[in-house]
């Protein structure tokens, strides 16, 4: 159990970065699966891992094991850097959320390992290894997170779980895609992983890097951030690093090494077609030998020398793309006399800046207005492309419906996952969510909305409007008693105690039974000193809570219930110590 428990550990570290493909070759997979009666192992496994990808819980656990197995940046500019990335992706990016989806989190930590990864909950770890090795560039930095994103929008993480598992339970699969007469069987215990990495991960990894190319450039960053970043990263692990944990470039789909990711060169080739599918077929990156070259549609534009060659050519011909994509004609390009007699165009959106400063540099800008004048002369391709987004956005705009249309326990767990995120004090994520609440159309509990909506406002300080919905929530329903309890906590939080005491006990006549009521109250009388009614009221909390010593405070909890209180310092005592045993002898290792 401990080294399958070890090997899912390594599935989430591997939906990273380095899965319009499908996520599993279903049809194959699904035939070998049952005739190896493990299908219904695999079943059970995705809707348990479905689940645990809509529990707040879970999520705020990852989040935390994250931070206390590999720490979290030490450079405010490493955190803001990801921060700023996140939330352009976030607010601006052509996707959406399944209906048993949470939004996304995420945590800059301090390994030095080239990695991210994505966790069924929809939680980003991103290393700050990855950063140093992008050379803090964003637009590699962002087709990375879109990527991740990807993972966590199209629930890859679930499946591989799942498939994993079943696996692991079938040994047998070891071979699905794989001519048992070449399988060298002394191998096996490393075939298991292998396989579960070959033929599950690396499709999604495909799949990944296609949906994270139309989520960043649809969120504005430059077109050619996924092919640079995967030239860097070819080259990192083809030049600079020897762990072979960390990959294999050089694998290929002929040869049987145990690379967890496709092959660089194929990735990068497939991320420079999307770059010219995005222009409306009309530019293109090409690699001669060791030289990138770029083209617009046969004409040959720029060859940048060897340093930086990669980035500089996908820059460039990702603001040739982007505006072939956004202008259907040429006098959109704004052609015009520029300094020193050059040829300027564009304007100064961030995402022209390498195409403009590389066409003044080379003096190339005449020759640009050329080659583009004749591609809109024969631009019969551009429809094709339209029609190719619009499908995508239609795609998008479906899952939307399905979600607001969601049956009433998807929305309900909507507001259950807000209330959550409250009690964690993430008051932002709380209104995300019961925005999604409040929009679904089976939404069975309005008023309760309202008031968790409150709460959330008030953890962000807006004070006034928290008291209004939690006002509006109690007059539309007052007989919920969480109503009042969020009124309770919205009114401690504008320190009138004695209003907040006053809904406390209106809680308490609707249902003394309870246990939040009397964890609230006892919070309001330990913060005003009155010990003796917070200890009573800890105790009937303890007792209603099933005698959960997590309810209440530990300095209580020593006088309540000793034993317990005993157990909980030495469980605390032996976690820390085996998670600094872990962290000496295998600090990198990502597990849940």
């Amino acid at each position: 159990m401990k080294k399958f428990t070890k090997l899912i550990a390594a599935i989430v570290a591997c939906a990273i970065f380095f899965l319009p493909l499908k996520v599993l070759a279903v049809d194959a997979w699904a035939i070998a699966a049952q005739a190896a009666g493990i299908w219904a192992a695999y079943q059970v496994t995705l809707k348990s891992m479905m689940q645990l990808g809509n529990d707040v819980n879970a999520q705020m656990l990852a989040w935390r094991q994250d931070i206390e197995k590999n720490g979290t940046a030490q450079n405010p500019r490493d955190i803001q850097l990801v921060a700023d990335i996140m939330t352009q992706l976030i607010n601006s990016g052509d996707y959406e959320l399944k209906a048993n989806s949470l939004p996304f989190v995420w945590n800059v930590n301090n390994s030095e390992k080239f990695n991210a990864s994505c966790y069924p909950m929809d939680y980003v770890s991103i290393n700050l290894g990855l950063l140093q090795n992008m050379n803090y560039d964003e637009n590699k930095i962002a087709a990375v997170l879109a990527h991740e994103m990807t993972h966590g929008i199209e629930q890859h993480s679930a499946k591989i779980y799942a498939t994993a598992a079943a696996q692991q339970i079938g040994a047998v699969m070891i071979g699905a895609n794989v001519n048992s007469r070449n399988v060298d069987w002394s191998k096996l215990s490393g075939m298991v992983g292998y396989s579960i990495a070959k033929n599950i991960i690396v499709p999604a990894e495909y799949a990944a890097d296609e949906g994270g190319f139309y989520l960043m450039t649809s969120a504005g960053f430059n077109p050619g951030g996924g092919a640079a970043a995967m030239a860097r990263m070819d080259y990192y692990f083809r030049y600079e690093t020897r762990d072979f944990l960390e990959f294999d470039s050089h694998d290929k789909p002929s040869e049987q090494t145990f690379s967890d990711h496709p092959d660089t060169e194929n990735r990068e080739a497939k991320l420079s077609q999307l770059l010219t599918d995005y222009s409306c077929g009309h530019v293109t990156v090409k690699k001669v030998e060791r030289a990138y070259k770029v083209f617009i549609d046969e004409t040959e534009i720029y060859t940048p020398n060897y340093k930086n060659a990669a980035d500089n050519a996908y820059y460039f011909a990702g603001g040739l793309a982007r505006a072939f994509h956004d202008y259907n004609n040429i006098a959109s390009w704004n052609f015009r006399s520029g300094a020193g007699g050059s040829t300027d165009f564009l304007n100064d959106d961030k995402v022209f800046k390498q195409v403009r400063e590389i066409a003044f540099l080379e003096n190339i800008g005449s020759k640009i207005q050329d080659a583009v004048t004749l591609a809109y002369q024969n631009d019969s391709n551009r429809q094709k492309y339209i029609d190719a987004e619009k499908k995508r956005l239609n795609e998008w705009q479906k899952i939307k419906t399905e979600a607001l249309n969601a049956k009433k326990n998807y929305a309900k767990q909507l507001r259950i996952n807000a209330d959550a995120y409250n009690d964690y004090g993430q008051g932002e994520l709380a209104l995300k969510e019961i925005e999604r609440a409040l929009s679904a159309k089976n939404q069975d509990d309005i008023p309760e909305c309202l008031a968790i909506r409150g709460r959330a406002k008030a953890i962000l300080g807006d004070y006034d409007g928290a008291l209004k919905d939690c006002n509006d929530a109690v007059a539309q329903d007052s007989k919920n008693l969480f109503n009042f309890l969020n009124r309770a906590d919205v009114r401690h939080m504008r320190g009138e105690i004695e209003l907040a005491l006053k809904d406390i006990d209106t809680a308490l006549q609707i249902d003394s039974e309870v246990w939040v009521s009397y964890k609230l109250r006892g919070d309001i009388f330990d913060e005003t000193g009155d010990t003796e009614k917070a200890e009573e009221n800890y105790r009937r909390c303890y007792e209603l809570s099933k005698k959960n010593p997590r309810s209440i405070p530990e300095k209580y909890l020593e006088k309540i219930d000793a034993n317990a209180y005993k157990k909980l310092k030495k469980k605390s005592t032996d976690k820390t110590e085996n998670e600094n045993s872990e962290n000496g002898t295998d600090k990198d290792e990502k597990f849940f």
